[in-house]
């Protein structure tokens, strides 16, 4: 428990870098180069990472999964990374050609950034971030990435000052992914060694990491084609108002992926060694856990959206405020989902279910995106991300509903959720009340966010919540 808590520390850290970062960065970019250039930044950066998706495979959660369970045979450990790093490097190797390819003869617009975009498509063939999660290794990981984030943005700040930069902030965010994947390979000869693969071992796992590729492309029709879709059927503004709206909500839904991340390689191990307490154990506390975090995140974002957009983005960026409205309640949906994913379906090799639910997911992103978007623009993008967002979850929890008491343990934290909905109401009360400034705003955070943190608090001390006993025993064993 001591390390989980300690790798889940680091990359909480991490996410709460990130959630600075952007505070910083993002109006700055969007005042900087203005909704249409972020629009085709965004646009051509789906594109792209759909190039990298397809060659990825379903290589990160099964490496992530296959290292953690032989990680303590280095012999078997060896073998294990040499055979999945060897089909990396065909398949990206096929990737990149085809991406040169539709450089050259697709593309008609925006060639120089599509061809900066090269630059991020080639930095997953140097991705091994599967094998240090799989090692739990998320202290080397988390020190790369700081670094290299940082750097990114003092060259945006330095570099980056109107709309014709646009191909500068590209090469740095390109050039800053493929910087942080090289990175790691200084590190790897202290935990493997390559050895040689047969053709026959390389091939062993196609069908584990086409198996797991399938719901990975699913996922990303809703996450990413939402852009593609919007740039083709609508405009490069509509995508720039998508793009910023997506990623206010992604900036706190990064501390929830943090415990998914640090726990797959965990319960892929326990899984492995047949401990099925220890697994109803974890799952409820973290169900429980992303349960408070998603009504401080959702509920929070409901309410601060009218005057967050404008003082955040811009005037320009103003419609920004209803779609962040619609994606907050994903934040439910991608959380517990994110739980059953990561620590159940995925550790005991539950794939099928995985598939199934981001496949029926996808289908209906399409088709309601063909029919929203337009005439309903972003906020039908919006609205296509929560019908996707909720099937996911829903089919999810449906498939493993007598395994795991998930509903059980969501609805014994309703009382944190009503208390979350009272906070949205405060909170937009002020916006409406207060008017859209940055004094509103600071106002409508410290207010919304000490009346969610002692109304929760005081109900977890009254109950005698388990997460209430856990922090306090926690506390008092440092001290001692």
């Amino acid at each position: 428990m001591k390390s989980i808590q300690k790798n889940f520390i680091y990359n909480v850290l991490y996410q709460i870098l990130l959630v600075i970062l952007p505070l910083i960065t993002a109006p700055y970019i969007s005042r900087t180069l203005g909704a249409k250039a972020v629009g085709v930044y965004s646009y051509t950066y789906s594109v792209a990472y759909y190039f990298l998706l397809i060659a990825m495979l379903g290589i990160g959660n099964h490496g992530n999964r296959s290292i953690a369970a032989v990680r303590d045979n280095r012999e078997e450990l060896n073998k294990t990374f040499s055979s999945i790093y060897a089909l990396q490097v065909s398949t990206f190797s096929i990737a990149i050609i085809t991406y040169i390819v539709y450089l050259f003869v697709i593309v008609k617009d925006n060639r120089l950034i599509v061809l900066l975009q090269l630059l991020y498509v080639t930095s997953g063939l140097f991705d091994i971030g599967w094998l240090f999660f799989g090692l739990e290794q998320f202290k080397l990981t988390v020190t790369r990435n700081t670094l290299i984030k940082i750097s990114t943005v003092l060259l945006m700040f330095i570099f980056v000052h109107k709309p014709s930069d646009l191909w500068k902030y590209t090469l740095i965010m390109a050039a800053g992914t493929l910087l942080s994947q090289a990175y790691l390979w200084i590190y790897v000869k202290k935990y493997v060694t390559f050895v040689k693969c047969s053709l026959r071992e390389i091939i062993s796992n196609v069908k584990p990491v086409l198996i797991l590729f399938i719901p990975v492309l699913a996922y990303s029709i809703y996450k990413v084609m939402d852009k593609i879709m919007l740039g083709n059927m609508s405009s490069y503004e509509q995508v720039g108002f998508y793009n910023n709206a997506e990623k206010i909500i992604n900036i706190p839904m990064g501390i929830i992926t943090a415990l998914g991340t640090v726990m797959l390689p965990r319960m892929s191990n326990i899984v492995a060694k047949g401990d099925k307490e220890k697994t109803s154990d974890y799952i409820r506390i973290s169900i429980k856990l992303v349960t408070l975090l998603s009504s401080a995140i959702a509920f929070g974002l409901m309410g601060i959206s009218n005057v967050l957009s404008p003082v955040f983005f811009g005037e320009e960026f103003t419609a920004c405020g209803d779609i962040i409205k619609f994606l907050s309640v994903t934040v439910f949906f991608i959380a517990w989902a994110n739980v059953i994913r990561t620590q159940y379906l995925i550790p005991n090799k539950r794939d099928s279910i995985y598939l199934i639910s981001t496949t029926i997911g996808a289908v209906l992103n399409l088709l309601i995106n063909w029919m929203l978007i337009p005439k309903y623009q972003a906020n039908g993008a919006a609205l296509g991300t929560i019908v996707a967002e909720f099937s996911v979850m829903f089919v999810q929890m449906v498939a493993v509903r007598k395994e795991i008491a998930i509903r059980k343990y969501i609805m014994s934290y309703c009382p944190i959720m009503i208390i979350g909905v009272i906070m949205a109401v405060l909170v937009g009360w002020m916006g409406y009340e207060f008017g859209v400034n940055i004094v509103t705003l600071v106002l409508q955070i410290l207010i919304g966010g000490g009346f969610f943190c002692l109304a929760t608090m005081g109900y977890m001390l009254i109950s005698k919540d388990e997460l209430w006993t856990i922090g306090i025993s926690s506390i008092l064993k440092k001290k001692k």
